[in-house]
């Protein structure tokens, strides 16, 4: 059997999440349709990150199985003349049989957008969370420092415990303003369910000044859910990169 790694990129607007689901248009399930359609079998894709419904990546991961012996510049053609336009791949390589793209992420990045104007734009309302109260972005860089380092995220997790454990390591957090757009990338081992929407979610609230910076590093020390701020909606948020040793 041949292990064939793949890189893919897709709009979730249109998706219901990552992960197969009955009767619904999920990530999972398109891709593994189109990889049927070229190789007879249908392979169980496995993912770096299970995106939920209306998130997208740039660099998503996957790899499946396969006994096709299609070189794999005839993976990356044939799938993506089938795909539909909301998904594609960007390339495909032929790994060792041990290589698991989710057992084997080290580091991920996500990024959060957030259209900052006043009015909001229509051609950004698929990716971007709209908030037009002014958001100071040295306020959110100084509060999210707090979340840098190796703790216990349960405040940032939805419906605690989701994992055997809620400790991460965030080796990067930073806010960044381009006019109206204001980005937050966040890098870390891993990631728990709708952390990085929580965190998000918990700086706007320093950002529009409905909190104090402290809020951050309280929230934390809470070990609570509902001591942080809201969830972000899904829209803003990209899988942006993954790295394996």
């Amino acid at each position: 059997m041949r292990n064939i790694k793949l890189i893919i990129t897709y709009d979730g607007t249109e998706f219901h999440g990552w992960q197969r689901q009955p009767g619904l248009r999920t990530v999972q399930q398109v891709l593994e349709d189109a990889i049927e359609q070229l190789t007879t079998v249908r392979p169980n894709a496995n993912a770096t990150s299970r995106t939920d419904a209306g998130v997208h990546a740039q660099g998503q991961v996957i790899n499946f199985f396969t006994d096709a012996v299609y070189p794999t510049h005839v993976f990356l053609k044939a799938l993506n003349a089938t795909l539909p336009h909301d998904l594609r791949v960007l390339s495909a390589e032929e790994m060792t049989e041990s290589f698991h793209s989710t057992l084997d992420a080290q580091r991920k990045r996500y990024c959060y957008k957030i259209d900052n104007a006043a009015i909001a734009s229509p051609f950004l309302r698929r990716y971007a969370w709209h908030v037009y109260h002014p958001l100071d972005i040295n306020a959110m860089n100084r509060a999210g420092q707090a979340l840098i380092g190796t703790h216990d995220f349960r405040s940032f997790e939805t419906n605690w415990p989701n994992r055997a454990s809620s400790v991460r390591t965030i080796s990067r957090l930073e806010t960044t303003r381009e006019g109206d757009a204001v980005s937050i990338e966040v890098e870390a081992d891993g990631f728990l369910y709708n952390m990085v929407r929580a965190i998000a979610g918990t700086l706007v609230v320093v950002g529009t000044r409905r909190k104090p910076e402290s809020f951050v590093a309280a929230a934390l020390k809470a070990q609570s859910r509902s001591e942080a701020g809201p969830t972000a909606p899904p829209q803003g948020l990209t899988l942006i990169r993954i790295w394996f040793e």
